[in-house]
């Protein structure tokens, strides 16, 4: 920085004095060790000149720049970059000073948690900066990143001369907003912005290349190919869909998707394709343990460790997610033990605290249907409490948390305590359309009336449920509801409502119990004794189901007696699987 200040200074040709303090401040910054009170006092000893104001904006910068990356002094900082930004400098040449400024001014306000200052100072400084393109791009970039520390659905369109990089600096902006809201589970909150986005790349896809050719070579600048962009959008709108429980639109869209990564890869072998289509395998695999296609979910899983072998970097980066996507497939197919090793692996994998979360929560899903690990179970849940110091800002997984605490008291025979869990659950997915939760939350609360014998509000809870969990669809809600359906209406004598409840039973029954035989029986069941290491090369077939088959036919028919907490069949507790997928 002191070097850009002596070469902008000698373009003036100006008096020797002014060279030879930047000479010393510089010498006293680049110092071993750098001496930075000697060189702010010859930056500040310029003043004592009276220089122009094209100087004397450049050494506020100089002196703001040094106490901002060298002191603690931010305040001081802050009061030099702003005299920086508002000097009145009208040579062309000097207007990078102002841009450097008002850069290095945002980041220190969002230092200060003052993002709402960053914000306008940016806006300003973008307006004017149009006919220089890097700072113009990289002033964007900033406030692209500004609006995510606290998001709003205003955008902002900037004509660089080309409308292809025009739009793709919005996509990028869009792309940034989109994340930040799916990274904090707000499904409903994200879906104008999701639109904008939408509209936008089918903006670019009408746009061709050669339309325009750029007078300025900075003109060419593009973050990323329009091609990939696209997929991109894709992904971003399967995650949404995937959170939001619109699951045959998750399919849809990975289907798209795939489709054209398979045409790209042949002409492109640019990694980041090969990390677009992992992450979404990772999402549809999830949606396919949620509609009960679990063979077609573990050959995916197989499809993704093949990809990670192909690539240290890709396995370093989705290795806990690959473990946890085994560990869901483990529940599905009621492998406790190996659902235990698989999210303990993830674990140990992880430091994304997003991920760590999610993964804790399944895990007590695990030890609560397990039903004998009491202290591990609550050594998990005082670390998830929703109610104080909930470890991330995700609506959705708080949200969850509340839904596991209530399913724990629900077990323990606490139906007030369950009760105000799960109400707090349904309210917060009810703000944010989080589909899933709120049809495990209605059809756990509908069981819980029917165990109080208020047959009326239980069947004004699974009623909807049923609804909500065929449109997502979610095939372990419908069969609860289902067979709470079959009892309602039995207790209240509707014979016919209750033999059709009893036939969709059996037939989510048959159907979840043949796609169980599919899945034990492929050679790729073997992943789930896979704890160490890079994935195996090679999935040696096994002569059949080893899995727990007799355990679910069982928990389809069976009901256990009373044991203090309450009457419930075994198939509930079978049913409470993946309730975060």
């Amino acid at each position: 920085r002191g070097s850009t200040a002596v070469d902008g200074a000698g373009a003036e040709a100006p008096d020797s004095w002014y060279l030879a303090l930047l000479g010393f401040a510089e010498h006293f910054r680049t110092s071993s060790p750098p001496k930075i009170r000697l060189c702010v006092h010859c930056l500040q000893a310029v003043f004592q000149f009276k220089p122009p104001q094209r100087v004397e904006a450049r050494t506020h910068l100089q002196l703001g720049s040094v106490l901002y990356h060298h002191t603690k002094n931010s305040e001081l900082a802050r009061t030099h970059l702003e005299k920086a930004v508002r000097a009145r400098v009208q040579v062309a040449q000097f207007e990078d000073v102002k841009f450097e400024a008002a850069s290095l001014l945002s980041e220190l306000y969002c230092q200060q948690n003052l993002v709402d200052s960053a914000k306008p100072l940016l806006r300003k400084a973008i307006q004017i900066s149009q006919q220089t393109p890097y700072w113009h791009c990289r002033l964007l970039f900033q406030l692209a990143v500004r609006h995510t520390h606290t998001p709003h659905t205003h955008t902002h369109s900037h004509s660089l001369g080309n409308p292809i990089q025009k739009e793709s600096l919005r996509v990028f902006f869009l792309v940034l907003q989109v994340t930040h809201y799916l990274d904090a589970g707000q499904v409903k909150s994200v879906k104008p912005c999701l639109k904008q986005l939408q509209q936008c790349i089918q903006t670019i896809s009408t746009l061709h290349d050669d339309e325009i050719l750029p007078s300025n070579s900075a003109d060419l600048f593009h973050w990323l190919p329009k091609e990939h962009m696209c997929v991109l959008v894709y992904l971003v709108t399967v995650m949404h869909s995937m959170q939001a429980g619109y699951l045959e639109k998750a399919q849809k869209y990975t289907d798209k998707a795939l489709m054209q990564l398979e045409k790209l890869k042949m002409l492109d072998c640019s990694p980041i394709l090969s990390s677009f289509q992992v992450i979404l395998l990772e999402h549809i695999i999830m949606c396919r343990l949620v509609t009960g296609h679990k063979a077609t979910a573990l050959q995916e899983i197989s499809q993704v460790c093949q990809l990670c072998q192909q690539s240290p970097r890709l396995f370093s980066n989705h290795a806990a997610q690959l473990h946890t996507l085994l560990g869901l497939y483990c529940i599905s197919v009621n492998c406790m033990d190996n659902a235990e090793a698989q999210f303990t692996t993830a674990l140990r994998l992880t430091s994304h605290q997003e991920l760590w979360a999610f993964i804790v929560t399944n895990l007590a899903s695990v030890y609560i249907r397990e039903g004998n690990r009491h202290q591990e179970l609550y050594n998990l849940l005082e670390r998830i409490n929703p109610d104080h110091n909930f470890p991330v800002s995700s609506h959705c997984l708080r949200a969850a948390a509340f839904y596991i605490r209530g399913l724990l008291s629900f077990f323990q025979g606490r139906y007030n305590e369950a009760k105000r869990f799960l109400r707090e659950t349904l309210k917060m997915s009810n703000a944010e359309d989080l589909n899933r939760l709120t049809a495990c939350s209605l059809v756990l609360l509908g069981h819980i009336f029917f165990v109080l014998g208020n047959h009326r509000e239980s069947n004004n809870m699974v009623v909807p449920a049923m609804q909500l969990a065929s449109k997502i669809p979610d095939m372990s809600v419908q069969l609860w509801s289902s067979a709470l359906l079959k009892d309602l209406n039995e207790a209240c004598g509707n014979t016919m409502e209750a033999h059709e409840a009893a036939q969709m039973h059996q037939n989510f029954s048959q159907q979840l119990l043949q796609d169980h035989i599919a899945a034990c029986s492929l050679p790729e069941h073997n992943l789930i004794s896979w704890t160490e290491g890079p994935p195996p090369v090679q999935i040696q077939a096994q002569n059949g189901p080893t899995t727990s088959l007799a355990t679910l036919s069982h928990t389809h028919t069976h009901t256990l007696s009373h044991t203090g907490r309450g009457p419930f069949t075994c198939r509930f507790r079978s049913c409470i699987v993946q309730i975060l997928t």
